[in-house]
């Protein structure tokens, strides 16, 4: 990949524009797992520090 069309895609995504995306990444799948997981994350930590 050269430095030019590097350059025009970044032009490009500051600009809005789209650029290409997999079709199967969705933000809301995408958001909604992180969510969960950060959740699991903090019920875990509270299981593990019931004394303080």
């Amino acid at each position: 990949m050269s430095f030019h069309s590097t350059a025009a895609q970044l032009a490009t995504l500051a600009e809005g524009g789209e650029t290409e995306r997999h079709a199967s990444i969705s933000p809301f799948m995408t958001g909604g797992g992180a969510l969960v997981i950060l959740l699991l994350l903090l019920w875990i930590t509270t299981r593990f520090n019931r004394d303080r």
